[in-house]
């Protein structure tokens, strides 16, 4: 019988069970919290992940709780593949625990965007990813990839300094009409920073490999696309890549109400390139940035990563980190 009701011709529990010597043993890290995961659908997967892999299931609690389960387990115990369940701040905290580690990570979608798991190219939809785990088990494949680290933190797709990672965290303050209205909440949220930063002049100095720049955002790319408004790929720099041993910078150097309808049109408009905006400066491969204040007494510098924020900083060092990661997708 189907366990996945809605959907009986994605039925995953008609697999044949292996013998449990010749499981892969799985740490599975679960965001109880996270947008679309319920009680429900996780007694669902981890029934059917349950046919291929030996399991361990661990539910967050906490923020950056994550990173504290994978370390500590990775520390104690023998697993062949680390699978975050969640959103992409879960999937950060659970790569952030497993930095020096050669055990492979894995994503099943759980949140708004899931940007981790489609750069990774993981299905979107949990019935589906949920077979994807499943036939990876007879076709365990690892390869590496590349992280950015922003202050130590280490990131997937990107990171961001300034009017960018002040958006993210206007978001995360009303974490229900997050949940309830998705990448909506998040547009609001968009449009309600940039209103209130209207004029604002260049805060941030940005320097890399010998340039010095000027801008109230730094974003810096390790995947493409640089995320997603529903099924939309939303591009900065269409140069960046998991595999490219470096990372891509794209630099706003103002908020101007004339600024934001244009913008906004180039990154919803499919085949249309951003870098044609006067306002916005690109550079497609760079090793290592440096974002500061550009008045010494200003502000702290707002940042976040992979979606998540991170904090305040005097100063923000980017820097790519290639082949950092294994990952199995």
């Amino acid at each position: 019988m189907a366990i996945f009701s809605r959907r009986r011709k994605k039925a995953v529990t008609r697999l044949p069970v292996d013998a449990p010597g010749d499981k892969l043993h799985m740490l599975l890290v679960v965001n109880p919290y996270a947008s679309t995961v319920s009680g429900r659908i996780k007694n669902v997967v981890v029934y059917a992940l349950q046919s291929r892999y030996e399991l361990e299931v661990i539910d967050t609690r906490e923020r950056n709780h994550a990173t504290e389960i994978v370390a500590g387990a990775l520390a104690r115990g023998h697993y062949d593949v680390v699978c975050s369940f969640g959103g992409d701040g879960t999937a950060n905290e659970v790569i952030n625990g497993m930095i020096g580690s050669e055990v492979p990570f894995t994503f099943l979608p759980g949140g708004m965007t899931n940007v981790i798991g489609r750069v990774l190219g993981i299905p979107n939809d949990i019935v589906d990813a949920t077979e994807h785990l499943l036939t990876m088990a007879d076709h365990f494949e690892p390869r590496r990839i590349d992280l950015g680290d922003a202050n130590g933190r280490k990131f997937i797709f990107a990171a961001g300094a300034g009017l960018d990672a002040e958006i993210v965290k206007a978001c995360e303050t009303r974490p229900a009409l997050k949940r309830r209205f998705g990448q909506n909440y998040y547009a609001a949220s968009a449009v309600r920073v940039f209103g209130k930063n209207i004029f604002r002049r260049s805060r941030l100095i940005i320097e890399t490999e010998g340039i010095e720049m000027q801008g109230i955002v730094a974003v810096a790319q390790n995947a493409r696309p640089f995320t997603y408004f529903g099924d939309r790929e939303i591009d900065l720099c269409e140069a960046a890549g998991l595999e490219n041993r470096s990372l891509a910078l794209t630099v706003l150097d103002r908020a101007n109400p004339m600024d934001f309808a244009p913008i906004a049109t180039r990154l919803l408009t499919p085949n249309s390139d951003i870098a044609d905006n006067r306002h916005i400066k690109i550079e497609s491969e760079f090793q290592r940035a440096v974002v500061k204040k550009r008045k010494p007494d200003g502000p702290k510098i707002p940042m976040q990563a992979d979606g998540d924020y991170i904090g305040e900083y005097d100063e923000i060092v980017f820097t790519a980190l290639p082949s950092a990661l294994n990952v199995i997708a």
